[in-house]
């Protein structure tokens, strides 16, 4: 029998149909597991009845609600290709990766309307236009279908499956350092094994009660909410963090676990669980970037263990996992790999480095991607004789425990999202008044790093507030830099590679807020 990831909603709806599988509080929304199989089965058949098929590209740019998961298993179940999109991206951004994935229809929501406006009037391949309403005001867009009126006419039986093993499920857009985001692919087989891993590796129960707080567009988000259907519990959905309301949640709603970035543990902190029962709580698993000891211990003190986990879109979400055993004694470190993964930690020759020694980490498992989208040069760069180099440095003790230190790529972390120092510098240098440019992290109490143009000036006249102003429009705003230094120099290496960590050095003094 061949592998189609669509069809574990079909199996839990079958063993569980009453069980409840989602929950939406911002939307007063509750459905069983029975509800979501055959709301996504809805989906897939009006998308066959449109002439979606095997193989086309989906692209979702929804909030975190159902419709975002229901289309997900709905492509799954077809063999459709469903391509995730970062609603924090401006037009110019999106329509790169319209273009570079070929997508081919596009299911938005109401809130973005404008943005997709704008996109519907440039060159793209997007032919289906489909607008969800999700309570907002504002009448549909002219050229679009109604989502629910299009579930409404379908049928809630299971559709033809399609797709399964090695076909493509999605394609999850993640910035490369050369400034244009990259298409990680993961078929039906590498998720199944991201699933399996997670699921064999975490302290995840049947009828655990989940708080899915990251956006769905994100592997962070979207891999938990996969693993707790195969393991049958209940996911909570936020459809945007709020602090409050997580505590709130996880009083209200009995929540066992849930996931967050580490600025998201910090606002949190920062807000308090106000005398709220939080009993229910086994453990937040936080990743994206490595947790604070400072941060863990605080937690620790209010009787929540933080399990950090460390992954990558690239991994389908797993690579190592500090689990309850070990949460406390080891806190810092990111813990061990997952149960379906290897992790080495190796130096510049490929070679395993001894205990403590600093060098880049590697994974591998059945769960890597398949490579990068339309960019066979770069997969073969990043993954090698089946390994994913992750370029992230860490150590390794003698007991297998990964900590991870620093990057070996410029990428900085910013309130969880991924921000690449190449694609600022590049909508900066467009300017005529900048002659050279180096974008790095700077520290940032609230979202962890933000980042900061070190800008060599063609033009005296130039000042911050212009560099500034030539971003806005072209780069979503979590890239946006929040400060600007002039120098008369870059430094550089004797191959031209810009020296960062002599502008860190030189910068230490810089925080934002």
């Amino acid at each position: 029998m061949r592998n189609n990831v669509g069809l574990f909603l079909s199996k839990r709806a079958f063993r569980d149909p009453n069980l409840e599988a989602l929950v939406e509080p911002a939307r007063g929304r509750r459905f069983t597991y029975r509800q979501f199989n055959d709301r996504s089965n809805r989906v897939a058949n009006a998308l066959l009845d449109l002439g979606v098929g095997f193989g086309d590209r989906v692209g979702v740019l929804l909030m975190n609600g159902a419709e975002f998961l229901e289309t997900f298993y709905a492509c799954g179940k077809i063999g459709a290709v469903c391509v995730p999109l970062n609603w924090r991206l401006v037009p110019d951004e999106l329509e790169f990766i319209l273009n570079d994935s070929g997508t081919s229809t596009l299911i938005y929501g109401t809130e973005f309307a404008a943005a997709v406006a704008d996109l519907h009037g440039r060159k793209t391949m997007v032919h289906r236009w489909i607008e969800q309403n999700s309570g907002t005001t504002g009448e549909r867009q002219p050229f679009a279908l109604d989502y629910d009126g299009l579930m409404a006419a379908a049928g809630d039986s299971e559709p033809p499956i399609a797709g399964a093993d090695d076909d493509l499920l999605f394609i999850m857009y993640t910035s490369g350092t050369t400034g244009l985001p990259k298409g990680v692919m993961h078929s039906h087989r590498t998720v199944t094994w991201g699933i399996l891993t997670v699921n064999s590796t975490a302290d995840l129960r049947y009828k655990d009660r989940y708080v899915l707080a990251l956006p769905f567009f994100h592997v962070g988000a979207l891999n938990p909410a996969l693993c707790l259907v195969h393991r049958g519990g209940t996911g909570i959905i936020m459809r945007a963090f709020d602090p409050n309301q997580a505590w709130e949640l996880i009083e209200k709603e009995s929540v066992t676990n849930m996931l967050a970035v580490p600025a998201m543990l910090n606002f949190m902190l920062q807000v308090g669980q106000s005398g709220r029962s939080i009993s229910t709580l086994r453990w937040i698993m936080s990743g994206a970037a490595p947790v604070p000891v400072s941060l863990i211990h605080e937690y620790i003190a209010l009787g929540i263990e933080i399990h950090q986990v460390y992954g990558l879109t690239e991994s389908c979400g797993p690579a190592c996992l500090l689990t309850s055993d070990d949460a406390v004694e080891r806190a810092g470190s990111t813990g061990k790999a997952f149960f379906h993964t290897d992790v080495r930690v190796v130096d510049g020759e490929g070679r395993d480095c001894g205990p403590g020694e600093p060098g880049e980490v590697i994974v591998a498992g059945a769960h890597i991607m398949l490579g990068y989208w339309n960019r066979p040069e770069a997969t073969q760069e990043t993954v090698r004789n089946g390994w994913l180099h992750t370029g992230d440095v860490a150590t390794m003790d003698a007991d297998g425990f990964v900590t991870i230190m620093d990057r070996v790529k410029d990428m900085l972390i910013s309130g969880g999202e991924n921000v690449y120092p190449a694609e600022i510098e590049n909508i900066i240098l467009a300017n005529p008044k900048v002659s050279d440019v180096a974008v790095l992290g700077i520290p940032s109490p609230k979202w962890g790093e933000s980042p900061l143009a070190v800008v060599v000036r063609k033009d005296s006249s130039l000042t911050p507030d212009e560099v500034i102003a030539g971003c806005k429009g072209r780069l979503a705003a979590f890239k946006m830099p929040k400060v600007v230094r002039f120098v008369d120099e870059i430094p550089r290496n004797p191959s031209g590679k810009i020296l960062k960590r002599v502008l860190r050095d030189q910068f230490t003094d810089i925080t934002v807020e």
